[in-house]
């Protein structure tokens, strides 16, 4: 997200909406949507932002990413997580 389209949302909206953009990925992600083409949407990159401004209340979008591959059956139980390593925010 540049930070442009950024500067038009509050984190506090951001916050607010943290549950639609999960639930976004959610689709995205049960749709059989590519990676690439998930990070190009602005549910990511909400998700991103809320990730960068508060890096510990929040997961980053890769990491949910992973999660929800699995709960869908597309990966490994041992996948690869990426940086984050700790589980997901209860939702």
């Amino acid at each position: 997200m540049t930070e442009a389209r950024a500067a038009n949302l509050t984190v506090g909206e951001l916050e607010a909406n943290y549950h639609l953009y999960c639930k976004a990925l959610r689709i995205l992600v049960r749709e059989g949507k590519s990676l690439v083409k998930i990070q190009r949407t602005v549910c990511w990159d909400r998700l991103e932002t809320i990730f960068h401004c508060y890096p510990s209340r929040y997961k980053s979008p890769d990491y949910l990413y992973v999660l929800l591959k699995r709960e869908y059956g597309d990966l490994p139980n041992n996948g690869s997580l990426g940086n984050s390593g700790s589980p997901a925010p209860s939702t």
